[in-house]
């Protein structure tokens, strides 16, 4: 009896273990294996992660508006957004930082991105469409 129960209680803990391991990846993410990124924008001083993220897959695209450009993007670069290209842009000399950041996976290797800007106008002349998550 004490063999079935210690059975038991080891199954229920597997099966919590690999739940928890699920819940660390977003749930589209999870079902589709291919190219995915979460993305998110803080606006300001707030670097604690209060602002929800938008989930961009690329196989096919979608997940905001402009998904189609950004996986394009991504896909050129293999995934690196700091290797990403310089845009010409006329920004405004108006400090209002913005912290892009970005997990995910990409031809099967893991993407981890963060970088601070001034202001939106210099984070989009930098990253393109990948950060365009706006409604």
């Amino acid at each position: 009896m004490t063999r079935r129960i210690t059975a038991v209680r080891g199954g229920l803990l597997a099966t919590a273990a690999a739940l928890a391991l699920g819940a660390a990846m977003p749930p589209a993410a999870a079902q589709d294996p291919g190219n995915w990124l979460l993305v998110t924008v803080t606006r300001g001083d707030d670097r604690h992660g209060g602002t929800p993220g938008t989930l961009l897959l690329c196989d096919p695209p979608r997940g905001h508006a402009r998904a189609a450009e950004a996986c394009a993007d991504l896909d050129r670069v293999g995934g690196d957004i700091s290797r990403l290209r310089q845009k010409d842009a006329f920004c405004p000399m108006i400090y209002a930082p913005v912290t892009a950041h970005a997990r995910g996976e990409w031809n099967g290797h893991p993407v981890e991105y963060r970088e601070t800007f001034s202001n939106g106008c210099g984070m989009a002349a930098r990253t393109g469409a990948v950060f365009a998550v706006d409604r």
